[in-house]
């Protein structure tokens, strides 16, 4: 696998002043001193907030190009961005196998960049230039940023993490930082920039408003060029992919399906994995210590440590599924909650009318607001308390943030019944087109606690599966976390068309129909998951303690 550039010879480095597990961009060993932490994060965290301008330049705005260019119901629309945002997060899947079995992160993101700006390119001039079928402007658009993501959004955040060496006392307390710091800078980069985007897109035309994430993109690969000297690249062993390793336990235990308790019992004592307390978790695993006709030949047999590598990665499953009713309440913010927004008072005193999908930003807002807030305040006051690195465990922060997120559902179906009511007070019922006499910064609150749960759960979910998958899978273990937002996308689409065939809640007339109710549906569906999701936390084994 090619993890970094191809070495040349010069001078070896210090032993003492080493990081294991990295080289430098010549393949070398790498220095401590001169490599790596905070200095070669910044490059990487750059490409970031390019890469999410470009990403949320389509993605924010994308409700109102289809319901207006283009036509489409509101519930056709909503649908239809449910379904791009979820191909968008799942394509990183592809992109994280290839980056951990072949290229390496390094040129996955210079490959994923290129892809990208040579996408958002040609988005900008069909959005310029008369195309023969809107639709395919729309396929355009779709192409751009999901391959694009594919390679890009699970390789950089990896490589960002691998710029900090765990064992290091000092930086890893670092890493545990940078993730928080990570979400900071990629959320203050959107709320600085989004507000303006938006304001172009709609006043100034579509082409300028992709063609400005274009140029972003090339001048970010510039700078993540720049840093290529000063990273750290992650080296593997000499032992098997471990997609291999993986792939075998599972055959081995399901070709030993027939094998009795007390063989494997006797297997179990001999290689010592009763001690190990999640050794009895998917014990159904450990017949793969086991040869199909009893012979311990070499290559028909798995280790322990192999053993229990799988299960570290099976164990991630629940954990993932029930985060799924989260990330139905998160797709919310790019659909509803913007077509919400333009049918309420948007304008100032000045006499500038406020972008609805602008409103978006007040989730990063959130979330610059609080990750300080976390990170210095939370954090230590929680570590004194609990003892822990991280002051509250992984699990903890994320469950923390699925309840947040039940509670942002409760307030909009509030919101939504006042300006329900506010309409019908003043006579709009049957008038779509005229702004409801209510303030739009009363959706505020429900964008606020949104970023805030972000916080938790999605900063959470990011360490979370870089940490819990083995080294050589981290890109997958980030894709893992993209993928559950983008089934939860998927699954948000399908309740839209289902509920949409069977109610009226999603009448083209906002002012007729009951997205309250939708809401409602909502909270109680994340309520059940965050209950589901408790269970499974509370019997999960962390797979580096350490860590937690």
């Amino acid at each position: 696998m090619a993890s970094y550039p191809i070495s040349g010879d010069r001078e070896t480095p210090l032993l003492d002043d080493t990081v294991d597990g990295s080289v430098d961009h010549k393949g070398l060993p790498v220095r401590r001193s001169s490599s790596g932490g905070w200095r070669s994060a910044a490059f990487i965290i750059g490409v970031e907030v390019a890469e999410r301008l470009a990403y949320y330049g389509i993605a924010s705005n994308l409700i109102s190009f289809l319901i207006g260019p283009l036509g489409q119901s509101t519930a056709a629309a909503a649908a239809n961005v449910n379904t791009w945002s979820g191909a968008s997060s799942l394509l990183p899947l592809l992109g994280a196998f290839v980056a951990d079995a072949y290229l390496g992160r390094y040129y996955t993101i210079i490959v994923a960049s290129l892809v990208y700006i040579l996408g958002l390119g040609l988005l900008s001039v069909s959005a310029v230039l008369p195309s023969p079928s809107t639709s395919e402007c729309q396929k355009t658009k779709e192409i751009a940023s999901s391959v694009g993501q594919g390679g890009h959004k699970p390789c950089v955040q990896a490589f960002g993490a691998d710029q900090f060496d765990g064992q290091d006392p000092a930086e890893g307390k670092a890493k545990r930082s940078f993730f928080n710091w990570w979400y900071f800078s990629m959320c203050f980069g959107s709320v600085t920039i989004l507000s303006v985007l938006n304001y172009i897109q709609d006043n100034l035309g579509w082409g300028l408003g992709f063609g400005i994430p274009c140029i972003g993109m090339v001048i970010a690969l510039l700078i993540f060029l720049l840093g290529t000297k000063t990273y750290r690249y992650s080296i593997d062993g000499d032992e098997k992919s471990p997609f291999i390793r993986i792939g075998q336990v599972f055959v081995s235990a399901a070709r030993n399906w027939r094998t009795t308790d007390s063989s494997l019992a006797v297997e179990e004592v001999a290689r010592g994995t009763l001690p190990h307390q999640g050794s009895q978790q998917f014990r159904f695993l450990n017949k793969a210590l086991l040869a199909p006709d009893g012979s311990k030949e070499d290559g028909k047999v798995c280790s322990v440590s192999e053993v229990e590598e799988a299960k570290a990665v099976l164990r991630l499953f629940p954990i993932w599924t029930t985060c799924l009713a989260y990330a139905m309440v998160f797709a919310q913010s790019s659909t509803f909650f913007t077509k919400q927004g333009i049918t309420m008072d948007r304008s100032l005193r000045s006499g500038f009318v406020i972008p609805a999908a602008s409103l978006q930003s007040f989730i990063s807002l959130g979330v610059i607001i609080f990750i300080p807030i976390y990170d210095r305040i939370f954090v230590p006051i929680a570590r004194s308390l609990t003892r822990k690195p991280s002051g509250i465990t992984m699990l903890q922060r994320i469950g923390t943030g699925i309840f947040l997120s039940t509670i942002s559902m409760v307030i909009a179906a509030l919101i939504e019944i006042k300006r329900l009511k506010t309409a019908e007070e003043y006579g709009l019922i049957d008038m779509p087109n005229v702004t409801v006499p209510m303030s739009v910064f009363w959706l505020i609150p429900q964008y606020i606690l949104f970023g805030i749960a972000d916080v938790f759960t999605m900063i959470g979910l990011q360490e979370f599966f870089y940490d819990q998958v083995p080294n050589e899978l981290r890109s997958i273990g980030l894709a893992l976390y993209l993928s559950i937002f983008g089934v939860g996308s998927f699954l948000s689409s399908f309740l839209i068309s289902v509920v949409d065939k069977t109610t009226s809640w999603f009448n083209d007339n906002l002012n007729q129909a009951h997205l309250d109710y939708f809401y409602w549906m909502l909270a109680g569906l994340s309520a059940v998951g965050l209950v589901s999701y408790l269970y499974f936390a509370k019997s999960y084994i962390y797979n580096r303690v350490n860590t937690v």
